[in-house]
């Protein structure tokens, strides 16, 4: 039985638009328009999938003035990109995205302050362990969570996954912002992906581009103008744009409403609310520059994110560069950036180009940067956009065992530091391939690598560290002292705690000298110490009014104790 189905297009400035679709045999039904800037028509539709799109007359630049072309539904959740179309689905007389259903969604998951991050690249992920023309899909995705559940990992933020022009890219720039991306699998693999995530207890943050789009993104092929700025937002600054930029200054005094606020706003509520995402990473937030707009965005996020009617733990993080604190809360929009100076520092730091002690604590303690909890920052050595810490070290010359030692070093500083951790996908265990130089080309990540015995053993070093993470209280807290500091020597010493009286130190050899009975002054505390890494008991004492612990260090060595 057939069922009246409605069709919208928020269109306020053009004169006329046509729905056209498979269930009429693509004969046009002309489309009312409201007071309130929408068109409208319904339809009588027998249950099924469809093709349709809309007919206009645009008001885009691009054009002849109301000249009538063929363009996707901006609200459509699938499309047929290749042929021009959007897909809906109806059933027992009603829209649908997908028959889902959750199973997980009564699962504990972890708070921000305890998350551990995992970026991914959906494409590059799967594919290079065995075959890399069928695989990189979310089902193949789902295969490898026990993997990351086994490395520690309670978060996975997913590079972007709405529907991008062709069948690979970065995602980065978004043709429909409501689908999917195609090339990985349907609507109802994404949520079972996100489903599984949820069962072990991994949260699933999406990577968010809502400061441009693709050039034939439907709305600007509709009117450019209504919702993007007519010219270049910082053309002072040509290398950071990255195509038609939305305008969020832009107001409709008629129907009161600011039309890229309402469109990007409607984006958010519906993945939060259709695909049960945690949080949401936001690109390019400084060329974006709109901190009232932000602060509104993420507070619709929080609001619709809910569990059974009860409200769940969500994060919002900027991608600033270079990161200010001024972009986190308390007095910013969002609760956290991409902390690009803890790389920056860290790196020449393990590669042995330098030893600044106060940029090296700066970084560590980024209070120092004036942000205020431990998850404002989002702490990496690498990411999609960054070379693996493996490229930086042998494009300095630094490879096999000394490579390795680095590496573990870097761990040590990654995990520890005052900051949420993120890894980029193969870090854990060495990769070392170069970063993509174009988006439109596969970099599988190596997963032949972990049956080296050094991959294997930087893989489980990195384990029992994200566990030590995940579980001791003091590595997720707002306290860190630095205790140790020994310029001459590139030995730096610090120490977290906890309210509840767990203490954790960390000590680190930046050099490329071994210490024989190195004396750490000013440790917190005399009596037994575990060393973490060789587990093992040591013992602190008291001399001349502080206490000191002794210890073996060589070149490049991190060690761990816990009391």
């Amino acid at each position: 039985m057939a069922s009246l189905i409605e069709f919208s297009l928020f269109a306020p400035r053009i004169n006329g638009a046509a729905l056209i679709g498979s269930f009429s045999e693509w004969k046009e039904t002309p489309m009312q328009k409201g007071e309130d800037g929408y068109f409208r028509v319904q339809v009588n539709i027998e249950d099924g999938t469809y093709q349709y799109k809309f007919r206009v007359q645009t008001k885009s630049p691009n054009f002849k003035p109301d000249e009538w072309i063929d363009v996707i539904d901006p609200y459509a959740t699938d499309v047929d990109d290749e042929r021009t179309v959007g897909i809906v689905r109806i059933k027992d007389g009603e829209r649908i995205v997908d028959t889902y259903v959750w199973q997980y969604d009564d699962q504990p998951l972890p708070q921000n302050h305890e998350l551990v991050v995992y970026e991914m690249h959906v494409a590059d992920f799967t594919g290079g362990e065995v075959d890399e023309h069928r695989r990189g899909k979310y089902v193949d995705a789902i295969e490898k969570l026990d993997y990351l559940k086994e490395l520690g990992i309670n978060a996975i933020e997913l590079m972007p996954v709405n529907e991008y022009p062709g069948d690979y890219s970065w995602g980065y720039k978004v043709r429909h912002f409501f689908a999917t991306e195609s090339s990985y699998g349907s609507t109802e693999d994404l949520k079972r992906f996100i489903d599984e995530c949820h069962k072990r207890g991994i949260r699933v943050l999406m990577d968010g581009i809502y400061n441009h789009t693709d050039e034939e993104c439907p709305l600007m092929l509709i009117d450019r103008n209504y919702w993007y700025y007519e010219h270049m937002h910082y053309p002072e600054d040509p290398d950071n744009y990255w195509g038609p930029e939305f305008n969020y200054s832009n107001y409709d005094e008629k129907l009161d409403v600011k039309p890229a606020w309402k469109y990007v706003g409607d984006v958010v509520k519906y993945w939060v609310e259709e695909y049960h995402i945690d949080g949401i990473r936001y690109d390019a937030v400084r060329q974006l520059a709109d901190f009232e707009f932000l602060n509104w965005l993420a507070t619709q996020a929080k609001k619709n994110c809910t569990v059974q009617g009860a409200p769940k733990q969500f994060y919002n993080i900027a991608e600033h560069i270079p990161d200010t604190s001024d972009v986190t809360r308390p007095n910013g929009p969002l609760d956290a950036c991409w902390h690009e100076s803890f790389r920056y520092f860290a790196i020449p730091t393990i590669c042995g180009e330098e030893f600044d002690l106060e940029n090296l604590k700066q970084v560590l303690d980024p209070r120092r940067q004036g942000y205020e909890t431990t998850i404002n920052v989002i702490n990496y050595l690498a990411t999609h956009d960054r070379e693996h810490l493996f490229r930086e070290l042998g494009d300095r010359g630094i490879f096999d065992e000394a490579a390795f030692t680095r590496a573990k070093l870097a761990a040590v500083l990654l995990i520890t530091a005052m900051g949420v951790p993120m890894l980029w996908m193969g870090e854990e265990f060495g990769e070392h391939k170069r970063k993509s130089q174009t988006v439109t080309q596969p970099k599988k990540i190596a997963w032949a690598l972990l049956e080296r015995q050094e991959n294997k053993d930087l893989f489980e070093y990195y384990k029992k560290l994200i566990h030590l993470r995940v579980n001791n209280l003091a590595l997720q807290s707002d306290n860190i002292e630095f205790f140790h500091e020994n310029p001459d020597a590139n030995v730096l010493g610090y120490v977290r705690w906890n309210d509840q009286g767990g203490r954790l130190v960390v000590i680190l050899n930046f050099s490329d000298q071994n210490f024989s009975e190195y004396k750490i002054t000013h440790f917190p505390d005399a009596g037994t110490w575990q060393d973490f890494m060789a587990d093992c008991n040591v013992e602190a004492s008291s001399e001349e009014n502080q206490n000191v612990l002794i210890t073996d260090l060589k070149p490049y060595e991190a060690k761990v104790f816990i009391s």
